[in-house]
């Protein structure tokens, strides 16, 4: 695998090895990739507004339902029609 470094990035790792804390670049990219994985291991759980955010950029980005998109069920929805009462409701067709 080639990895494109920014100047900036491969400033940081070049002073991470002159400290001497690490001994190559390798030994740096382990270093840092650990730190992500123990992160990640110990991000807490979403709260319930952060899964309806999730949810809703979801919706946006085109999920679909069945194969229906979401914008394709409030429309079929829309064609339905209330007849008076309650109990009396028929498609518009």
């Amino acid at each position: 695998m080639t990895i494109t470094l920014r100047p900036e990035q491969e400033q940081v790792i070049q002073q991470a090895i002159a400290t001497g804390m690490y001994s190559s670049v390798d030994d740096v990219l382990d270093s840092a990739l650990e730190l992500i994985r123990k992160r990640e291991a110990f991000r807490p759980p979403l709260t319930r507004s952060q899964i309806a955010g999730e949810r809703i950029r979801e919706l946006r980005n085109g999920v679909t339902l069945g194969g229906i998109s979401i914008k394709e069920l409030i429309e079929e929805g829309c064609e339905w029609q209330w007849q008076g009462s309650l109990d009396r409701i028929h498609p518009i067709c």
